[in-house]
């Protein structure tokens, strides 16, 4: 069966990862807030669609990547939304990262509607939705899967698409990305501080525990952003703080004590308060080298 792929939610990572459906050679029909966006997907092979509805109308498979919980229950249930002409046997995966318990809620509707809905979050920022090397974590049921999986392999890693389990367990697993992440980051953050206050050279700091266990592809990646103080945004921070808000939700909800996560929500809150919202989510490292009196490089 030739799908007719929907896309809508066109912004830093969603354009790029459209292109690639193209480059895969599917049928794409896409959708965004920004009109600039579609003409810009539209010029590389995509067919405009009116709304979301209009989307679900002309695909077979219809995918979400926008920002935060309230944009993909908008783009699905609202007005002109993708569930008001979702067609029988279709496939809705949403892409975002949002609300396990939000996400389990939309999949029964779509499933009401005659659909199968996938939660499909991602991991690898701006690069790697732009290099189709995605790592991709999908829950919901495993026949959607083995029929999206070529869809997902055009935006992903292919050995980096993994089911994990029911529907909301894409969600869960982002969630358990993004605190791992924010653990490294913030003790990176810390032992770059030290080694600056003490007189050492941090570069040869990360260049030493690269070597071993304190290696991380977060030492690896964001150390080399906090020793040039390049915090161009392959991920803005305020994303970051939506994710990890998310997180401490649902570790409430399960009676999970989440107390270093605690802290670095605060660390990211306090970057955002500061105006760096925008930033890339490494400049949490700022904050902590603020606090301890110390120059960002």
């Amino acid at each position: 069966m030739a799908e007719t792929i929907g896309f809508i939610g066109l912004g830093v990572m969603g354009k790029p990862m459209a292109k690639n459906l193209i480059k895969g050679g599917f049928s794409l029909v896409a959708h965004s807030r920004s009109r600039g966006a579609v003409d810009e997907v539209v010029a590389a092979g995509a067919k405009a669609g009116a709304s979301p509805a209009d989307v679900a109308a002309r695909a077979t498979i219809v995918i979400t990547m926008v920002p935060d919980t309230p944009d993909v229950e908008l783009v699905l249930t609202g007005r002109d939304g993708v569930l008001s002409a979702l067609q029988g046997g279709s496939i809705v995966i949403d892409m975002s990262s949002i609300s396990p318990t939000a996400t389990k809620r939309l999949a029964e509707q779509v499933a009401a509607r005659g659909g199968a809905m996938l939660d499909a979050p991602v991991s690898g920022g701006e690069i790697g939705a732009v290099n189709a090397q995605l790592s991709i974590m999908v829950g919901g049921d495993e026949a959607a899967f083995n029929r999206a999986l070529p869809v997902l392999q055009a935006m992903g890693n292919k050995e980096r698409i993994i089911h994990i389990g029911p529907s909301g367990a894409g969600q869960v697993c982002k969630i358990c990305n993004q605190i791992a992440i924010g653990g490294a980051l913030a003790g990176v953050s810390e032992a770059f501080a030290i080694a600056r206050k003490s007189g050492v050279d941090a570069a040869r700091v990360r260049q030493a525990l690269l070597g071993g266990f304190a290696a991380s592809r977060v030492l690896e990646v964001h150390g080399e952003r906090m020793l040039v103080d390049n915090y161009k945004p392959g991920f803005p921070a305020r994303l970051y703080q939506k994710d990890l808000r998310i997180a401490n939700e649902t570790a409430a909800a399960n009676a999970v004590a989440i107390p270093a996560t605690a802290i670095v929500t605060q660390l990211i809150n306090a970057l955002v308060a500061k105006g760096g919202g925008d930033l890339d989510y490494a400049a949490l490292a700022t904050v902590l080298f603020d606090l301890a009196g110390t120059k960002s490089n």
